[in-house]
């Protein structure tokens, strides 16, 4: 199975910057698409970014594009995520997932435990 080792949340003040990390180990041969999630206090569960394992194509949800980043290093089995401009409405417990996978067909989804970003002054 895949574990994954989550790293980089904090405490940071608006207009800060952050970047997470999260390193995948075990069955990591299949992983198609890297993410993050963020849920915020009384929120759901909302989509951040994610980014193919092959081609590095990347999505965004509208509220983080042009301030936040997400890469990978497939060498090393891991994914960031560059968080800039960071405000208040960005505070989420953040959420790495892994995607197994063999073309459009989705074999498995691993979670991280996730990291806490805070963002006040």
């Amino acid at each position: 199975q895949v574990q994954l080792v989550e790293s980089g949340g904090g405490l940071v003040q608006p207009g800060g910057s952050l970047r997470l990390s999260c390193a995948a180990s075990g069955t990591t041969f299949r992983v198609s698409v890297m993410g993050w999630y963020r849920q915020a206090p009384g929120k759901q569960r909302e989509l951040v970014a994610t980014i193919t394992a092959r081609g590095g194509s990347t999505n965004y949800a509208d509220s983080v594009k042009g301030r936040f980043t997400i890469s990978r290093d497939n060498a090393r089995n891991t994914v960031y995520l560059q968080m800039n401009s960071l405000g208040p409405e960005d505070t989420a417990v953040y959420y790495c997932n892994v995607v197994l996978g063999e073309g459009a067909t989705t074999l498995l989804r691993y979670w991280g435990q996730g990291t806490q970003v805070t963002v006040s002054s």
